[in-house]
Order: C-alpha cells, then sequence, then structure tokens
C-alpha cells in the first residue's frame, strides 16, 4: 500500500509546472524591481526619500538602494548566487522596516500601521532565507528538483 499522500495532485501539479519557480521567485523580487524603477525614474524623489529618513549623504543612500534593489533580485530571478541575492535584499529588508518602521517609538493607528508593515518585512526576510534553502536544494539534488 502507497503511503497517503501530503500534498493534494492538483497542487502537486501546479507546483510542478516548470514556471513556478521562476513565478514565485518574481513575486518575491517584484516590490524591489519596481521600488528601483521609480527610483531610477524620479531621482529627487529617491534622494529625498533617504533625506527624509535620516540617513545622509542622501545621494548616496539612493544610489546603495537602487543597486541593492536591482543587484539582488536579478541573482535571484536568474537564479544565480541566491544566497547573496536574498542575503543583500533580506540585509536590506531588515534595516528598512527598522528605518522607516519603528512602530516602538510610536501610538495610536500610526503604531499599529507600523507595527503590521515591521512584521510583514520580517516576513519577506523569511521568504529571501527559503528561496535561498530551495535554490540551494535544488543545485545539490537536481533529480529530485527536475519538476521545478
Amino acid at each position: 500500500m502507497a503511503p497517503p499522500r501530503d500534498t493534494p495532485a492538483f497542487v502537486d501539479t501546479v507546483l510542478g509546472w516548470p514556471g513556478v519557480w521562476f513565478l514565485a521567485r518574481l513575486a518575491l523580487v517584484g516590490a524591489y524591481l519596481l521600488g528601483a524603477a521609480v527610483k531610477l525614474g524620479d531621482w529627487p524623489a529617491a534622494v529625498a526619500e533617504q533625506a527624509h529618513f535620516g540617513l545622509h549623504p542622501p545621494a548616496l543612500w539612493a544610489a546603495l538602494t537602487i543597486a541593492v534593489e536591482l543587484v539582488g533580485s536579478l541573482l535571484i530571478l536568474l537564479d544565480r548566487a541566491v544566497w547573496l541575492g536574498a542575503g543583500m535584499l533580506g540585509v536590506f529588508t531588515v534595516l528598512a522596516a527598522v528605518i522607516a518602521n519603528g512602530f516602538w517609538t510610536m501610538s495610536g493607528p500610526d503604531r499599529f500601521m507600523a507595527t503590521n508593515a515591521f512584521f510583514e518585512h520580517l516576513g519577506l526576510v523569511g521568504g529571501f532565507v527559503l528561496v535561498a534553502l530551495l535554490s540551494s536544494l535544488r543545485r545539490r539534488h537536481p533529480a529530485s528538483a527536475a519538476r521545478f
């Protein structure tokens, strides 16, 4: 007798589709790619954003932000040095959460919204860890990862 399945067949089918691995990575980094594009399209606003958060010199921080968002995202999307791209975006995301969502200094509705945003950012960091783990497993065990 075969062991019971822990995943429904239709879920296995969806997860087995060759494009899922890419689409999942694109969903994870999409906001970072969009953020970099918006900052590149409106450089003065990108610099003003960094100044708003007290980062000086703001132009340097804006350039570093764009570079991290683009390079980290591309590494993940290209499935090359995913650990590095995920690490870049993970560290960036933690720093951004601490700088932009200091809920511990707020009260009322602002505190509620900043708390949610802070922990959502931590959830993204977990996603970066998972994508790095999965990429590593896929490289170490290519036969079992053929379905991805």
